[in-house]
């Protein structure tokens, strides 16, 4: 026993229900500002900013917060795809591949503008005097250009959209994984 009239155990008690205290307000902090943003919530993510534990969101007291949040968000996506403005995984996937072969295709366009170039501008160079040249050495350069501001617009695209994608496979993650822990809980109480 402390002078206070405490055990050693009663100080880590209260230890660590203020630790708790702490990281649990800390999950409610980070989630309250994920949905603030507009990002999705999932239990994973949720930890993440939070800097926690995995199980702790899962904990009774914060897996509540957390389904709500969840729950709230789909609503609000399922209202955006009635209204025609949301997309499921599968459409995003799709984006994706259609992406990825509009990438290709700007690629090849790019690589043969590259040798059209490079031809032309031997052709000028034999036809026309150095100036002419240099002012459609300068026009091609722009094109070019403008052709690879394109693809680099797509590439951004791209990733914007392989990174949903992976938010969406975390969310599906973390759905199956409360579904098997309200399976556990719900056989356990039975």
């Amino acid at each position: 026993m402390t002078a206070t009239g405490r055990t050693p155990g009663d100080v880590l008690r209260e230890a660590r229900r203020r630790d708790s205290q702490t990281k649990r307000g800390k999950v409610l902090a980070a989630l309250d500002e994920m949905k603030d943003s507009g990002t999705a919530v999932t239990f994973l993510g949720v930890a993440r900013a939070a800097g926690v534990s995995n199980w702790l969101v899962y904990a009774d007291g914060v897996r509540e917060h957390i389904e709500a949040a969840m729950k709230g968000q789909a609503k609000s996506a399922r209202r955006r795809r009635e209204a025609g403005t949301g997309a499921s995984a599968a459409s995003l996937a799709t984006d994706l591949e259609l992406l990825r072969a509009e990438n290709k295709a700007l690629r090849e366009e790019r690589d043969g503008l590259k040798r059209a170039v490079r031809r032309g501008l031997g052709a000028a160079l034999d036809q026309e005097g150095a100036k002419s040249a240099a002012q459609r050495i300068d026009q091609l350069q722009a094109e070019l250009q403008k052709v690879q501001d394109e693809l680099a617009a797509a590439r951004t695209e791209n990733t914007a959209l392989k990174r949903q994608l992976a938010d969406a496979a975390e969310e599906v993650i973390a759905v199956r994984e409360a579904g098997r822990q309200m399976f556990k809980d719900l056989n356990r109480s039975t």
